[in-house]
């Protein structure tokens, strides 16, 4: 298919995981794609992609600044923004919300909701300026789970934005929409979630975690990559243009 022939798109989050998923894969379809992540090694995933033009961009997303300046790069190396796939975001530690320290709680809101909310504002003026596109927020479907309260607060706050931005901006052809992904099976990570790194305790923690996820999916397991990229793309497609302001749980039928 080629769903996306002569769009440009954003994606966030696109070095590692569903995001470098996501790029790869709307690039195959014929989408220009600008994949932007911290990592300096976004480049060289850019550089795998097969089909559409693609470049890397490296930018804190976790910073306003950053988010400008990614979508200011898009539309000047591309000639505008159609898509914006907001990828960024993921638990950075497990453990029982009295064992959360206050800056423990500010860095998971911090990563996991506000590269989403940068993002947003930072695309619109582009997307306006193009006569409409669509945002698609990957969300999760922890907004209901255990160990993880502040990250299941961030991606709550990423479902109201949604909602929230897609009745706002319906009105300028802007179609806003999230999925909420359910627990995923995906390659090691290369720069791993949590830097200072995990104790026993916390493996623990983590573990009682999953337990609850698999034990929550009609399903009774985790989801691949190619699972949740494929409905993220549909509804960044032409196919999906009579839906917005939804949040599509894809997690084994846990609806979060």
């Amino acid at each position: 298919m080629q769903r996306f022939s002569g769009k440009t798109m954003v994606v966030t989050g696109a070095a590692q995981g569903i995001g470098r998923g996501v790029a790869l894969r709307a690039a195959a379809e014929g989408a220009s794609v600008l994949f932007v992540d911290r990592a300096e090694f976004v480049a060289d995933v850019a550089a795998e992609a097969v089909g559409g033009r693609t470049a890397g961009f490296v930018a804190d997303l976790e910073t306003y600044e950053g988010a400008r300046a990614a979508m200011a790069f898009a539309g000047q190396r591309f000639g505008g923004i159609d898509i914006l796939i907001n990828g960024v975001g993921g638990a950075i530690r497990m453990r029982p919300f009295a064992e959360f320290e206050p800056a423990q709680i500010d860095a998971e809101v911090r990563r996991s909701l506000m590269p989403t909310l940068y993002s947003c504002h930072a695309v619109l003026p582009y997307l306006l300026q193009g006569g409409g596109g669509t945002i698609v927020n990957i969300s999760s479907n922890a907004t209901r789970g255990i160990r993880r309260v502040p990250y299941s607060a961030a991606k709550g706050g990423v479902n109201a934005l949604t909602q929230a931005l897609a009745m706002e901006y319906a009105e300028h052809n802007i179609r806003v929409v999230a999925t909420a992904p359910g627990g995923t099976q995906a390659p090691p990570r290369r720069i791993p979630r949590n830097a200072a790194g995990d104790s026993e305790q916390e493996k623990a923690w983590m573990n009682e975690a999953v337990q609850q996820v698999i034990g929550s999916t009609f399903l009774k397991r985790y989801g691949s990559l190619d699972e949740q990229v494929a409905p993220i793309l549909f509804l960044a497609s032409d196919e999906a243009s009579y839906i917005t302001g939804s949040v599509l749980p894809v997690a084994g039928g846990d609806t979060g």
